[in-house]
């Protein structure tokens, strides 16, 4: 059956929220996971916005009708929304409010203060398609690719499970969402590495998919590239496990330090995604290595200036320094009984001798200039 052109309608007690949705997470979904479990799943998903839209405008609107599949789910074919499933929950909530269930705090006030439209829970607009296989393109694209972006570990499940399941090439997801070659191919093999820490460390998974972006952004830089040995130009069959056995050792201590350990009191060695580039530069020297091998709780600080990743820092420090100096000679000699002026030129001084002693050659050349 291809996607149908004709727009249908459904009773909300007909239709099923997919328990194989990806935002719920991926330790979340399956076919035997409860109706009741995914709703208490989706209570979070500021279901409330959706809730007063639906009262305030008279019903569901047409044009966002829901997609639908018929297939087999708690051992009999039922209607299941593939594309929709924050509308259908919000009606689902709204309709066990009015019956006088128990539901999240913000939907029953809502449900109190307004009366159903006619036919909300009557007449839900649906588009029937064949399977979910068969909308695969318009999901990647409106959520991996679009404006109703899912979070990165879900982009990555998508994207895996088109190559893993559907046994599609990088180049061919990339044209059936319409990402590019490189954003699949990282995401797929990011993805893989998930999944290898978990097999492989123990560790527990509460932030695995939380901090998952940062650990995508990571495989961008040399240093972790390098640490891990990961090909990230590696194809998917030999992307499935992107880190080597003789590397299991280096996979544990850089999912440790990324990760965290809550049991045991360890937290991620960095919180800040920006210093994902400073983390593959501890991890390219040898001696900032050591130090996060050895030490039991090491400091991100310390690990960054033993790889001389302060560097940068430094020379713009130095260079602010010096281009503030240079604009307060301009107007300086017109102060030159200023007891403050003075000070500050006299603190100015003593830090300049200082830095020249850690310089002996660019002192001797000043001195040189100056005779």
């Amino acid at each position: 059956m291809a996607i149908g052109t004709d727009l249908k309608y459904s009773t909300v007690d007909r239709l099923y929220v997919d328990p194989m949705n990806p935002r719920l997470g991926r330790n979340n979904t399956g076919r035997d996971v409860p109706q009741e479990q995914v709703l208490e799943l989706m209570k979070d998903w500021t279901l409330d916005e959706l809730a007063v839209s639906f009262l305030e405008s008279g019903g569901f609107w047409t044009h966002e009708a829901l997609l639908v599949t018929k297939e087999n789910l708690y051992g009999e074919n039922r209607f299941v929304v593939i594309e929709g499933n924050r509308r259908l929950a919000t009606l689902k909530f709204l309709k066990m409010a009015y019956d006088g269930e128990k539901v999240p705090k913000k939907i029953a006030d809502i449900a109190k203060s307004t009366k159903p439209p006619k036919d909300l829970f009557e007449k839900i607009p649906i588009i029937l398609i064949g399977s979910r296989e068969e909308i695969e393109g318009f999901l990647g694209f409106r959520h991996v690719t679009g404006i109703k972006e899912w979070k990165p570990a879900e982009k990555a499940e998508f994207i895996a499970k088109l190559i893993d399941k559907r046994k599609m090439s990088y180049e061919q997801v990339m044209r059936k969402i319409g990402s590019k070659t490189r954003t699949v191919q990282q995401n797929y093999i990011s993805y893989r590495l998930l999944l290898q820490i978990e097999d492989s460390v123990d560790i527990p998974r509460e932030q695995f998919e939380e901090r998952f972006s940062v650990m995508y952004l990571s495989l961008r830089t040399q240093g972790v590239r390098k640490y891990l040995q990961i090909d990230i130009q590696a194809d998917p069959k030999s992307a499935k496990k992107p880190v080597l056995a003789s590397k299991l050792k280096q996979l544990s201590s850089f999912a440790l330090w990324l990760f965290g350990n809550e049991e045991d009191g360890q937290s991620p060695l960095f919180s800040d995604s920006r210093q994902v580039d400073n983390f593959g530069r501890i991890l390219e020297s040898k001696k900032a290595v050591e130090y996060l091998e050895r030490t039991e709780k090491p400091s991100f600080d310390i690990a960054l200036r033993t790889a001389g990743g302060d560097e940068p820092e430094i020379i713009n420090l130095i260079e602010k320094a010096a281009d503030n100096i240079e604009l307060a000679l301009t107007r300086a000699h017109l102060y030159k009984k200023s007891k403050q002026i003075q000070k500050a030129t006299k603190r100015v001084g003593a830090d300049a001798m200082q830095l020249l002693e850690i310089f002996p050659e660019i002192k001797k050349v000043l001195e040189e200039e100056s005779k």
